[in-house]
Parts: structure tokens; sequence; C-alpha cells
């Protein structure tokens, strides 16, 4: 972007996650970066919802640079992190991360980020296909995931035995300790 550096205009995002938590690092790290306005959140980093990173995106304008003081503070995860910085490019909006010194006003800048990405991506992918192998390989063992249930053979033959001498669903529950749901099921499956 050839915009002169007077022109730009530096915005600020700063988030903790809880309302313990305190902001006052982020925005004195911010202001001495420049950042002409910062927009505050208390928001945990898996919430969609967030207003005021909202705001502050409404308010970016070509030629604009976007700061924040570390890569998390912005996305939940790396797709929306490479999302977000995606729009902003769109918009004609630089990207800084004061902390990881990733700045996309340069062109090594901009390289950083996209190779930054790119492995988190291959790791991504690294990590489901490695999953998707030890849960073939568990299931061919005969190992099945998950919890294991709540029902053992002996509650199951209780349960069938209760049922036949008519008591109620919500008794048998009870009497063996489990949800009503689970007694459904195992009287459903195996009656």
């Amino acid at each position: 972007m050839a915009m002169n550096e007077q022109a730009r205009t530096r915005i600020g995002y700063a988030r903790v996650s809880t309302g313990e938590q305190d902001t006052t690092a982020q925005i004195e790290a911010l202001q001495a970066a420049g950042c002409q306005r910062i927009y505050t959140e208390h928001a945990s980093g898996s919430r969609t919802a967030r207003p005021e990173l909202d705001k502050a995106l409404d308010h970016l304008r070509p030629g604009d640079v976007f700061t924040v003081w570390k890569l998390d503070r912005l996305g939940r995860s790396l797709p929306h992190l490479i999302e977000t910085v995606q729009k902003l490019e769109s918009k004609q909006v630089d990207f800084l991360s004061l902390t990881e010194a990733i700045d996309t006003t340069t062109p090594s800048g901009r390289l950083l980020f996209h190779v930054a990405g790119a492995f988190a991506e291959f790791e991504r992918d690294l990590i489901r296909e490695r999953t998707r192998a030890g849960l073939t390989a568990a299931r061919a063992a005969g190992r099945v995931g998950g919890r294991p249930s709540v029902m053992t053979a002996e509650k199951i033959e209780a349960a069938h035995l209760m049922h036949k001498a008519g008591k109620s669903q919500a008794a048998i529950a009870e009497a063996l300790g489990v949800a009503r749901t689970t007694i459904r099921r195992t009287l459903g499956r195996n009656t």
C-alpha cells in the first residue's frame, strides 16, 4: 500500500477473557504504538459475539492499521484470525500484532502472517489425520471411544427384572442411580 505514514490511522483492539482481568497493559502498549482509538472488550475468546470488535472493524477505513497487542486477543481460532485479517485486506486495512511483530504494512510481515497460517493449517490437518488413524486402529482392536456406559451387565439384568416385576422406569432409574432416559434406552433396546 503506497500510503503516506501520516495518513494512516491506527485503531487498536484490546480484549480480556474474564472480569477479573485488566486491559491496562494492552491499552498502554497500543497507545505507545500510536493508536488513536482503542476498542476494549471483556469476552471469552470462544465467544462469537464480540460487539466491540465489530465496532472497531466497522470503523476502519482504507489505509488504516488495525493493531492488537497479541494475536490471541483477536482470533477465537487460527481460521477465525486468518478470516479476520483477510477481511482487513479486502478493506485495504493493514494489520499489526505488537507482541509477535507481525506487520502487514511490510512485505515480510505479510509473508510471515501467511506462512504462520499455512503451518497452522498443516498442523490441524496432521492432528485430524492422526486422530482418524488412532480411532480406526482402536476400532480394529475392538475398543470403542467415548465414556463407559453406566449400565453394566448386572444393572441391565436388574433393570429387566424390576421391569418384569412391574416397577416404573422412574423407580428403576432411582434404584439403580441412573437417569430415566438411560433406563428407557436400556429397556427399549433389550425388550
